[in-house]
């Protein structure tokens, strides 16, 4: 008993202390005590390079430093910190974490998938606020890896999702089987649409849980022992009515829904806290999940976006991201490929989920 509350104890700290990496100014008066701060980083999150490597990563680390200080002494309503892509470019962040290639697949896909019905059409009221975190309908946040896998991390969301609306139970679901799997339409780590793995889950009436098929941050085999193991299963998908902010909050007052971002620019690199309102494109590159919106105390509105870059990155792995711009697109066009499952029913096939230690 000592030593789990011993090991606990220990994760609470490290855990605290991965949460407050920070810098002061007293770390950019000096290239020594630029290099002491890289260190300190380093050791961090356990970095290891040759020599000649170190000396070209300390060059971006700086650059990145001085990025993350400049803009947080601006007035700006989100801040900035030093995370784990403190060391990368933003050419190599974006190919590593922001690649799937979401309006390339788009292109290629044509007109929208679903059958053009929005069966969240004809609501007139939402609530003012929702979080489907507070009531039970999301899992930990996870992290994909150096895998343009986003596209299955955001569909997995929705569906845990939906299942628990439905059912009642949060049942943590597997990505690798559509990294692995889901090889038709979709590119495994060379990213893929949301739509496409939606469309894959109904016809193979279900994916078995994350426990059954764990990630591997790689593309692989399909394993079809497990992948015909299904727990949760859903009845079909829709797309939200396009370029629509308002439609899109009908739905997510509803569950959580998938939807695509540019998440290329470096202050999306490096968010830490607050709502986004941050300079980006409409170069969809990284699917993720809305799992709620609200408003601030100063009347600013945000969607609460999860994330697959872990809990280090963001707010505990989310990022809270501005609604109701003027661009009818959304903020990074958040509004412009939006979809969701659809489960009509609280029934599920008998599979790997029935045993307690697949439910959270």
């Amino acid at each position: 008993m000592k030593k789990l509350l011993f090991v606990a104890l220990y994760l609470a700290l490290v855990l605290g202390f991965t949460e407050s990496f920070d810098f002061h100014e007293k770390d950019l008066e000096s290239e020594e005590s630029l290099w002491d701060l890289y260190e300190k980083w380093r050791s961090h999150h356990t970095v290891s390079t040759s020599l000649d490597e170190k000396r070209k990563r300390f060059n971006v680390f700086r650059a990145n430093v001085l990025h993350v200080h400049n803009t947080n002494k601006m007035d700006k309503p989100y801040k900035l910190k030093l995370n784990k892509f403190a060391d990368m470019t933003n050419h190599e962040f974006r190919t590593a974490y922001a690649s799937s290639k979401v309006k390339h697949h788009t292109m290629f896909r044509g007109a929208p998938l679903g059958n053009g019905s929005f069966m969240y059409g004809n609501i007139d009221k939402v609530p003012a606020s929702i979080d489907w975190r507070k009531k039970g309908a999301v899992t930990p946040v996870k992290d994909q890896g150096k895998c343009g896998s986003c596209w299955a991390f955001s569909t997995i969301v929705a569906v845990e999702g939906i299942n628990f609306i439905k059912t009642n139970k949060l049942i943590s679901l597997s990505e690798q089987e559509l990294v692995d799997c889901n090889t038709g339409e979709n590119h495994g780590c060379n990213g893929g649409l949301m739509d496409y793995a939606f469309e894959f889950i109904t016809k193979q009436k279900g994916i078995t849980t994350e426990a059954n098929y764990p990630y591997r941050a790689q593309d692989g085999h399909c394993d079809a022992n497990k992948a015909n193991q299904p727990a949760v299963s859903i009845d079909g998908h829709e797309d939200v009515l396009h370029n629509n902010e308002n439609a899109l909050l009908k739905a997510v007052a509803n569950q959580p829904v998938s939807v695509a971002i540019d998440a290329g620019g470096s202050d999306f690199q490096f968010y830490s806290e607050g709502v986004f309102t941050g300079e980006c494109g409409k170069e969809l590159d990284h699917g993720v999940a809305i799992v709620g919106y609200g408003t601030t105390v100063d009347g600013t509105k945000y969607w609460i976006v999860r994330n697959s870059w872990g809990p280090e990155w963001g707010e505990r792995g989310y990022i809270r991201m501005q609604r109701g711009i003027s661009d009818r697109r959304g903020l990074c066009g958040i509004a412009m490929e939006a979809s969701y499952p659809i489960k009509k029913s609280s029934t599920n096939p008998i599979g790997p989920a029935d045993s307690p230690k697949d439910e959270l």
